[in-house]
Formats: C-alpha cells, structure tokens, sequence
C-alpha cells in the first residue's frame, strides 16, 4: 500500500495551485467545488497558452476558492475575483486557444480580467475558461483504447509523483554541493509516499477507492522545475542532476519526473489525504 500525501488542484494553468485535504478524482482530473484541474488558462493576443517556462512570474498568481469566486493575488496587486458560475454559452465571448497542438474553443473572461492578468504577468494577455462543448483527448499513442479526457493540462489529466522519488533527487543535489527544493516545482496532483524511488514508473494501476488510476506516460521535463514557486525568480535547473539518471530510451532520452495518469476504471472516487492506495506493479 502507498499513502497519498499531497493533493493540489491547479485552478490555472501554470500558476500556483490549491493543497487539498480532500478532492474528487474524475476522468477529466482533479476536481473540488465543481471547479476542475487547469480550468483556467492565460493566453496570449494570437490565443496560444502562456506559461512558467517563459514567464515565471505566473508562480505567484495565487488562487483561492471562496463561495462563489475564485480569488486572485499578486504581489504588489489588488485581489481580483471570478465568477465560478459558468456563463451562458449562447452568450458569453469565445476565442478559439491553443495548447500545444490542440486547438478549441474557450470563453472569453472579461477586459478588467485581462488588464489584471497583464499587469501581474507583465505582457498582454488574457484569461481564458475551458468551455463544455470543447473536447480535448490525452494522445492515443499512450493511452491505448481509452479516451481520456483533459482540460488545459500539458497533456494529461493527473500528474502523480513518489515521496521518495523527491528524496532521491535531493540527496543527489546535496551530495553535489547543492539545496535541496521542495516538490512544487514539479507541480504534481497527487504525491505517494510508501513507494521506492521511482517506483510509480513501474506500476500498472494505483486503486484509489473502486477506481484504478493509470500511469501511462514519464513526465518529461522542460525548465519549469529550475523555477522558485514561491519567489517566481528562476534558480539552479535540477535537470542538469536528473539527466546523469532519468532519461527515458521510449521518449528519446528525455529527462523525466513524475507519471502522468488517466482513468481506466471507475470514476468520480472522493480522495482525500492519508488514505491508503493499492499498488499493481506492471511486472
């Protein structure tokens, strides 16, 4: 058995996220308050995603959930606060946005919002909302049969991690003369302790309650994880120790932490912290 340490929802993509005692596992991720995983998104003027890779500063745009809002805060700026209630969709402004290769439709969220946005970020851009006709699918190459829906993620719907796999890593920096960092900077949903390092590379399916949880894919790493999420200022890159031991031959030598995960049986399973979860090995 593994025990589930951490839950964080990411209200927006690629800034700060929400720790949660407790969330809904659904197909689509993490869900709390009927608020999704990466359900917001910042754009820029031609609708492709911004993020930490380009602009660190999104690290310090925290959410928090109140009843009906979602409220913003940024150094230096006063709080901004959405509407959680969806609008109408035969009414409210769309743009179409990009994620990768994807292309869909969105709303629109308001001037003042992107004025906000601009502001905290320091270039113009927008806050877009993921709208209920559009459909996204994780990449069949890795999910097989499934269909498995996601919002504005990289790519899939849960990113889980090991304790362990942490501790190594930081055992390595220190060894090399370097600080340890904390597991924010690779922003998983979920985090497992009770496994061996890296052991959630090598597992067939995590039981979350009567739903089995996935990995399907290493999460290969760009520079996000070099990024202080506290500071939003850029630091040593842990890459440069991660690649000596996790690149991945299936993805050509990427560097990678993490398993991105979809549903395969089940769904809407409440977790919480503390909890015990099951472990099939895929061997």
């Amino acid at each position: 058995m593994a025990i589930l340490t951490d839950i964080t929802l990411y209200p927006i993509k690629s800034c700060a996220g929400i720790a949660l005692r407790e969330a809904t596992l659904t197909r689509a991720g993490l869900m709390t308050e009927q608020i999704y995983d990466r359900e917001w998104m910042v754009v820029d003027a031609a609708g492709r995603f911004l993020s930490q890779r380009e602009h660190p500063r999104m690290a310090l745009i925290t959410p928090r959930l109140k009843a009906n809002t979602l409220e913003l805060r940024a150094p230096g700026m006063l709080r901004l606060e959405i509407e959680l209630g969806l609008p109408d969709p035969e009414l409210a402004p769309t743009l179409a946005v990009q994620v990768w290769d994807d292309t869909l439709k969105a709303y629109d969220c308001d001037a003042v919002t992107a004025a906000w946005f601009s502001n905290a970020i320091g270039v113009p851009c927008r806050l877009v909302r993921f709208h209920p006709h559009a459909r996204r699918l994780a990449s069949r190459k890795w999910t097989g049969a499934v269909d498995a829906p996601t919002l504005f993620s990289d790519g899939y719907p849960v990113l889980l991690a090991g304790a362990a796999s942490l501790d190594d890593l930081n055992d390595r920096l220190l060894r090399a003369g370097r600080a340890a960092i904390p597991m924010n900077r690779f922003r998983p949903n979920l985090v497992l302790a009770d496994l061996a390092a890296f052991e959630e590379d090598y597992v067939e399916s995590f039981a979350f309650g009567a739903m089995a949880l996935k990995p399907v894919k290493p999460c290969s790493r760009c520079s996000i994880p070099a990024n202080d999420q506290a500071s939003g200022v850029p630091g040593p890159d842990p890459l440069d120790i991660l690649q000596s031991y996790r690149g991945k031959p299936e993805l050509d030598g990427a560097i990678c932490f993490g398993m991105n995960c979809i549903v395969v049986d089940g769904a809407d399973e409440r977790i919480r912290v503390g909890q015990e979860i099951g472990v099939e090995l895929a061997f």
